[in-house]
Order: C-alpha cells, then structure tokens, then sequence
C-alpha cells in the first residue's frame, strides 16, 4: 500500500491540489458554458431573463451599437474566418436522473434463489490431490464465478464419516424462478457434478431440485423444484438491450443471499472465445453470482450472470452474461427433450483477414474461411471445398466466423439450408443438408513428412518439390505443391516445411513448374497469400517479400 501510495500520489499534497484543481476547472468550464449559451445554466436555477435595451447596446469586445441600434462586432482576422460551407450539427444528448431501484428490487427480488450444491464421494478420494485448474492460458482472465468448494482435508472424514460415501458441500450460486410450477434456470457449471441440488428462497423455504437438463456449450441447465404459485420472473428481449443502459444483477456472492449490485451495459455481441456472444457490463459480480438474473429496469430478464474478467479471481470491472434470448432456445429444448440438439455442417473455419480478403477480390475482411471439410460431411456432399469464404447462411450475412456455427447450430437437423459461397473470385450459391451435431471428439493430427531441400529458395522464401499422382489422389487433391524447406518471408509468416500449397494469390497451383510460373509473375514489393494446407486444415497465409 505505501508504495501504491508513492507511485499515484508522489507528494503530500498531491490529492488536495488535484481536487482544488478539478474545482476550479468544473467553475471555468461551467462559466464558459453560461457565457456561450444563456441555456446553460447551474442546476436549481432559472434560465436568464432577456437582457434590457442597455445591455443589448453592449459587448463582451467593447462593440458599440451602430445608427440601427444593432451592435456592431469587430470582424474577425482572416485566417480565423470559417469556411463557407454550413458545419454539420453538434451531436447532443440529455441524461436524465439516477434510477431508483428499490422498487424494482421489491418486486423480482423474491423469484431469485440460492442455490448449494452437494457431491457424494468416496472417502478415499479425498485423498487424491486435487486436479490443477490454471492449466488453461485463458482461465486467469474468464473465471466462471463459483465460490470455492469447501471440503475436508485430505485424509480427514467428512460431515458423516461413518464408512459410507461423504457428502462434500461442493458450492454455492444463484438461479431464477421462470414458471409459478416451478422450473429454474442457473449456469451449467453451478450444478456440474452435483449429487443433490438444494434451492433456497427469500422466504427461507428450501427445496430439493431436480436436473432437467444441462448444456455446457452455452452454460445453461434447467431445475425444477416441487412448489405452487411461486414468485417468477418473465423473460424482456436482449436483442433491443442497448449499451449505456442500466441493468440489475441479484444473486448470491459469496453465499450473501438476495445481493443486489447495478451498472450499465458496456457492449454487446462480445466475443470471449465461447460458443455464445456475451453481454458485458460493469455491474458488480463476484463467486456466488453465478446463474443469477442480469435484469433492466422494467424488471424483465435480459441474461444469466456467467462470466467475469479477472486476474485475481474477484471482480475487477468487468463481468459477461448470457443473453436471455439464446438461453430461451436452450431452455425449451431442455424442458422438452433433457437435452440441446444441434445441427452441423462438418466444416473447419477461420477468420477471414483484411489481406486475405484484398487478396481474394471480396470488398471486406468479413465471413468464414474454410480450413478443411470431413469426409461425408454435410459440407463435402454440398460441394464445399477448403479455401471457400462462406458470406452467406440462409440469406444471413456472416460477418465473423463465429456466426456460422451458431446460425448452423440453432437448425434442425434435416433443414436444406442456402449458403452463399466466395470461391476464387466468383460467388456461388450451394444447399447443405444440416446433420444432428455429435459430442466433440479430439482431432489427431496428422504426422508431417519433411523431405530433403531441393534447391535455393525463390523470394518468397519457400523450397518446393512435386507431389506424386498417387500422393494427389489419397489426399484427393488435383493439384499442389510440398514446402520442403522455408526461410526469409515464409518462415516469418508461420510456414513449415511438410506444408502443401494450394495456391497463390488465389490462382491454384497444379504442379511444380506451374507454381515456379506463378512466383515468376508476382510483384516482389507486395504480399502474396498463400493457401496452405497442414494435415487436414488449410489456412490463407499472408507473405511479405522484403520486410
């Protein structure tokens, strides 16, 4: 603390001259205000009153008035004269008052409950030390906010421990109560692994829940607990939700029952890497807030408190919430049928970058590239081919790559559904017939082979040699190209000898002298795309000759 203390504030009267600073800077400015408009006034007071004849006969420059009575302004230098044409109008807006939230707080607040979590195990697993969790690089930054499990010491019994299976209280989160019969909505991750699931609400009654179903894609499961008339929540619309407005969050931080914390919304469609866009706000969550309601002002529920950015684990200002309307899609189908069925296409994607797209002839880095197609996949059996921008789904634009997998995911499995292909410079049009997704499996890759360089490298820094037919025809390719040694340009760009290459700047290459052609044609001071297969996915490379 003393050395925070020494680098923000260097001198002891740092802090009062600064405030006595932003005081006098707040009166100028507010000053210069009232002298450039008369509408801007100090709050409680009047707006000024037209000014008398006499005070009309004067100006701030001392100007006099002239024989009509109207004041004659000295004019202005020339080089602070403004240009002829009409300014655009100033942007303004008006703020109004702080929400009270008492009543809205009143009114919801009895449909949020706690939620504790029970796990039933072997005593001799306590024994086991506990799996490292830091192992991904991303979970020092999203943490998914349940509290701590508390537990015994390893080698100590449990609450029982009269031989049988300990009941470890595993963990603590919140939900909320969607219908009067009943059902619950909370995070996936709150009530993963739990052997009993026990719901409290405001009133202290306490129930023991039912799993529905759970979706750890999206992070959402469903409860349901036996009760009659109880209180609910209705769902609002997250898609008409705008950034700077004020959103609610009540839940459990820390096991601190019915906590309620308010913010804005700092953005939406907010990319974290997960399955979902996120809505990030500031309101302040923190382990416990898992599952709890984010609600506007109408008390209406417009996400599910999920995620926050964190490098300590606590809130730092930043926190991610499930949009109400995709957990509305998860919800019925977990209600229905226990579970969430997907559709699919069978397709690898990437980003699509602003060389590519330049490259590739499209007006705008935006779609989904398509690194590789599995065999009798819906998407080979359309026609589509490794390198294809897809633009297009059922007539939706796809402006980044994480669109296509949620608009293909949200379709029943069996739907024709249009795609809007970019293949080499011409538009396409194809119809997939989306299948029912499987469980994620692990991709092996494929072992790369390295032969032998062959000779000097061109400028790109690439060292090729020819692929045989029966080679081609295994890896059903009609034309392409080894990378046997790379440096230079090519190996700054990630390149790797047992690469193939598929083309150049989106003219495909068939054999090694074709490609020795084409390198021959390029313009050495600008960047060359290649498109580049590893294994079984391909990936549009940017090269920079000369850098």
């Amino acid at each position: 603390m003393v050395d925070f203390m020494t680098r923000v504030l260097p001198k002891a009267n740092a802090p009062r001259r600064f405030l006595f600073t932003l005081r006098c800077t707040a009166v100028a400015a507010l000053t210069a205000m009232q002298a450039v408009s008369p509408a801007v006034a100090q709050p409680g007071s009047q707006a000024p009153a037209p000014a008398s004849s006499a005070q009309e006969g004067r100006s701030a420059a001392g100007a006099a008035p002239g024989p009509d009575g109207r004041v004659l302004a000295p004019s202005p230098p020339s080089s602070t004269l403004a240009p002829s044409a009409p300014s655009a109008p100033a942007l303004t807006a008006s703020v109004r008052g702080l929400p009270d939230f008492a009543d809205l707080v009143e009114k919801v607040g009895p449909a949020v409950v706690n939620i504790r979590t029970v796990e039933k195990r072997d005593p001799a697993a306590a024994a086991r030390p506990p799996s490292a969790e830091g192992d991904d690089p991303m979970a020092e930054f999203f943490r998914r906010f349940t509290p701590p499990r508390p537990g015994p010491a390893p080698g100590q019994p449990g609450p029982r421990g009269r031989g049988g299976p300990d009941e470890i209280p595993r963990g603590v989160g919140s939900g909320f109560i969607i219908t009067q019969d009943g059902y619950v909505l909370t995070n996936h991750h709150v009530v993963q692994g739990a052997d009993e699931i026990l719901v409290t609400l405001t009133d202290r009654r306490e129930f023991k829940a039912r799993l529905i179903g759970s979706d750890e894609r999206t992070d959402v499961a469903l409860l349901k607990v036996e009760g009659a008339a109880l209180p609910r929540l209705s769902f609002g619309d997250s898609q008409r939700l705008r950034v700077g407005e004020w959103v609610v969050a009540i839940g459990s931080p820390f096991g601190l029952d019915s906590t309620v914390t308010a913010g804005i919304v700092s953005a939406k469609g907010r990319e974290t890497g997960e399955y979902l866009p996120f809505i990030q706000t500031d309101v302040a969550v923190n382990p416990g807030n898992s599952g709890g309601p984010l609600l506007n002002l109408r008390g209406e529920v417009v996400g599910i408190n999920s995620m926050i950015y964190s490098r300590t684990g606590g809130f730092m200002g930043i926190s991610f919430a499930i949009p109400i309307d995709e957990v509305q899609r998860v919800y019925e189908q977990l209600r229905t049928a226990g579970r969430v069925i997907r559709g699919r296409m069978g397709v690898g994607i990437a980003e699509v970058s602003k060389e590519v797209a330049e490259a590739l002839g499209l007006p705008k880095a935006a779609g989904a590239l398509v690194r590789n197609v599995e065999r009798g996949s819906p998407a080979e059996r359309a026609g589509v081919e490794a390198g294809d921008i897809i633009l297009r789904y059922e007539g939706k634009p796809i402006e980044r790559s994480s669109d296509l997998p949620r608009l293909v995911g949200s379709t029943k499995p069996g739907t024709k559904a249009a795609l809007g292909v970019w293949r080499k410079g011409v538009a396409k049009d194809l119809v997939v017939v989306v299948a029912e997704a499987e469980p994620d499996r692990p991709v092996k890759a494929a072992q790369q082979r390295t032969a032998p360089a062959t000779g000097p490298s061109n400028f790109l820094g690439l060292v090729a040699s020819e692929l045989t037919e029966e080679r081609k025809a295994q890896l059903r390719l009609r034309g392409a190209v080894q990378i046997d040694a790379v440096d230079g340009p090519a190996a700054r760009a990630g390149i790797q000898p047992g690469d193939l290459l598929l083309s150049l700047n989106n003219q495909e290459v068939l054999n090694l002298a074709q490609f020795n052609e084409l390198v021959g044609r390029l313009d050495r001071n600008k960047t060359v795309v290649a498109f580049v297969r590893r294994g079984d996915s391909g990936q549009y490379v940017p090269i920079r000759p000369g850098r």
